[in-house]
């Protein structure tokens, strides 16, 4: 999966644009994850970017003061701090010697490539819930789009018991491959507020 290192800048970049289109009047927007809007989402980004990071660089992972939902991380500077994780997880996931290997993800170890496909789903897929939330489109390369629909498709299952994805979607015959991605995640393409 190491050629998958490839796809992370520019779906980095296209995540990023994203972020710089989100006013603060955004923040409160519902998304497609049920359980978050906009600030939440940035939040949950911004909470496990460091963890993504480590877990490339096969460092030890950082020690939180609070979970997840305790941590308020979406303070004024958040869009400096998001580009400032995103740029680091793209000099992580960019180059293929992070997606080799074993790693650790918190306490569990995985194959490296797994973190890594995490990584590009996040900037995709989170990409999109960003973009929706504030009625953008987003743009997926046919590569990347392949890539995380494989990735959702062989991690479906494992996700959804950890309810990292939702019930798979069925999207309409002839869906785009990442539409058939979004679905596979439990998003509806379709979705909108």
């Amino acid at each position: 999966m190491s050629e998958h290192a490839a796809l992370i800048a520019p779906a980095a970049a296209e995540f990023a644009g994203i972020l710089r289109g989100i006013g603060d009047a955004e923040l409160t927007a519902l998304t497609p994850c049920a359980e978050y809007d906009v600030r939440a989402l940035l939040n949950h980004l911004l909470y496990w970017g460091p963890w993504l990071e480590a877990a490339g660089r096969k460092a030890p992972p950082p020690e939180p003061a609070t979970g997840e939902a305790e941590a308020d991380l979406v303070g004024a500077d958040w869009l400096d701090a998001a580009e400032r994780q995103t740029a680091r997880l793209v000099d992580v996931f960019g180059t293929p010697g992070a997606w080799q290997g074993m790693t650790a993800l918190s306490t569990t170890e995985l194959p490296a490539s797994i973190v890594g496909d995490m990584v590009l789903g996040e900037f995709v897929f989170h990409g999109w819930d960003l973009a929706r939330a504030i009625g953008r489109t987003v743009d997926v390369a046919p590569e990347a789009a392949e890539a995380v629909y494989e990735s959702a498709v062989a991690m479906g299952e494992q996700a959804r018991s950890m309810k990292v994805y939702g019930e798979e979607v069925t999207v309409a015959e002839g869906a785009t491959k990442f539409e058939r991605a979004l679905g596979a995640t439990g998003r509806n393409p379709a979705w909108a507020h």
